[in-house]
């Protein structure tokens, strides 16, 4: 049966709360690239259009995925993420599509985020009030994200691989969180009757998510566990929040990457990570953060790039089994 709700695009992860109350279907248009059979044919057609060859492959994706699946309606993220984006919208503008751009504040201001929130809620047709009571019926959601996560570092009963597919998730929970928390509910008690992992090396993911598949299993192979997926876990919003502009302002992937490090740090110590796997994109600005990341984590640090979307490379498995032995694995 098709759904009656309108689909809305976004490109990074926006407060669909927002979109649920207007009574829209939000749909995270990297998760539909990534996900595809064949995700090489919406980079095609970006580049097809004159995307250049350096441009961030996620970016031709989101645009490929926006035209080719008749997506009439797009949340772009014009700060707080990817540095292409203004271009992209325009692009799509120019194309047909409604833009809403959406700006997390760099400087994490509250006063800005709420204008932000009430923007949306306008453009959209609903209010903030509604949203609230969304996030409402949202928090029981998360909290199932939650206790997989607590799952994978804490007792080693589920995998990097399966937490970074059940969190990402979260940034738009398919379009129905009650289906998202039935098979969350499932997976859930499956995973409960387990045994508990621990004789592999704990190790921590962090940056965006990956473009390149297979990267959480090659360490599993290579005798490591992921016990933390930095970013992933933000899109469960794993910060207690009465509203939605605190949740959204502990939301660390948008502000200043000197805030996502006092995360990294204080997980990275908690969950007894002993080194981090560095996920940068090729031709994006946050590989420059890695500067920051290596100066100050704490623990060794292994970056790895990718560029389109495939299976991870032979001389990126033997640095990854490199890492695992230098750590103790």
């Amino acid at each position: 049966m098709t759904d009656p709700r309108t689909r809305v695009g976004f490109t990074s992860s926006i407060p669909v709360e927002v979109l649920y109350a207007g009574g829209r279907l939000p749909v995270d248009l990297n998760n539909v690239f990534i996900a595809s059979d064949s995700p090489s044919e919406y980079i095609r057609q970006a580049e097809v259009d004159g995307f250049p060859r350096n441009c961030c492959g996620w970016i031709k994706g989101i645009y490929g995925v926006a035209l080719k699946e008749g997506f009439g309606d797009v949340v772009a993220v014009t700060q707080g993420d990817c540095s292409f984006t203004q271009a992209l919208m325009e692009v799509l503008q120019y194309k047909g599509v409604s833009v809403v751009p959406f700006a997390f504040p760099f400087d994490r201001d509250p006063g800005a985020l709420s204008l932000e929130l009430s923007k949306l809620a306008d453009r959209f047709g609903t209010t903030l009030a509604e949203a609230e009571r969304w996030k409402a019926r949202l928090d029981p959601v998360r909290r199932l994200a939650h206790e997989i996560d607590r799952l994978t570092w804490e007792e080693g009963k589920v995998s990097g691989g399966e937490n970074h597919r059940w969190l990402i998730a979260c940034s738009d929970f398919e379009g129905d969180p009650g289906r998202y928390a039935r098979g969350a509910e499932e997976f859930l008690a499956e995973a409960a009757t387990r045994p508990s992992r621990r004789d592999r090396v704990p190790v921590a993911f962090v940056g965006v998510p990956p473009i390149v598949y297979g990267l959480h299993e090659c360490f599993e192979e290579a005798g490591a566990r992921i016990v933390l997926n930095e970013v992933q876990r933000q899109f469960a919003m794993p910060a207690p929040a009465a509203t939605l502009a605190e949740q959204y302002l502990a939301y660390t992937y948008p502000y200043s990457f000197f805030e996502r490090l006092r995360d990294i740090r204080a997980e990275v110590a908690r969950r007894g990570a002993r080194g981090i796997v560095h996920y940068v994109q090729s031709f994006c600005f946050r590989q420059i953060e890695d500067i920051l990341l290596r100066a100050e984590a704490g623990v060794p640090v292994l970056t790895l790039e990718g560029e389109t979307p495939g299976a991870v490379d032979e001389r990126t498995r033997i640095r990854i089994q490199a890492f695992v032995e230098m750590l103790g694995g």
